[in-house]
């Protein structure tokens, strides 16, 4: 076996194994949001809502999808530019994102939960103009993530006047 192909090959392994830590990370923003916080599905059941908020079960499904679009983003910009400021962005909406879960939920803070949301949509605005610039799929895959952001948004601020 050549040297090069040898090189090849751990090139290749370690790209799966870095897309695997992005993984990790959105698992780990995903756990650290639930930390202390237990009957989130009862309490938001028993908030007052608008007639257009979604039952509890979707929430589930739609983040194991976002978190995986979100992670595979992150692999592709590092891809193409290694760790850089794409990639802080990244890192920043991904910590807001863990944020939010403690004080809706955990807090019942819903006004204070709203306004870091919408410092996390920003945050995910910032992350996706930067990563069009180096990766228009890894900014597309962060397209259905900014849109569920603003929907749970708009949900968040009718939560919180219907409950205030």
């Amino acid at each position: 076996m050549s040297v090069s192909g040898g090189v090849r090959r751990f090139g290749r392994a370690r790209r799966w194994w870095v897309l695997l830590g992005f993984g990790a990370a959105v698992t780990a923003a995903a756990a650290v949001g639930g930390l202390g916080v237990r009957g989130a599905r009862q309490e938001y059941a028993g908030l007052e809502q608008p007639a257009w908020a979604p039952p509890s079960w979707v929430f589930g499904p739609v983040w194991t999808v976002l978190y995986a679009l979100i992670a595979v983003a992150g692999w592709l910009a590092w891809r193409r530019v290694g760790w850089g400021p794409a990639l802080w962005a990244w890192s920043v909406q991904l910590a807001l994102n863990a944020l939010w879960t403690p004080l809706f939920f955990g807090a019942g803070r819903y006004g204070l939960a709203f306004a870091e949301l919408a410092l996390l949509w920003l945050a995910v605005a910032v992350t996706v103009e930067r990563f069009r610039r180096i990766s228009g799929p890894a900014a597309g895959l962060l397209l259905p993530y900014w849109a569920w952001v603003t929907f749970a948004g708009a949900l968040n601020l009718a939560i919180w006047r219907l409950n205030g």
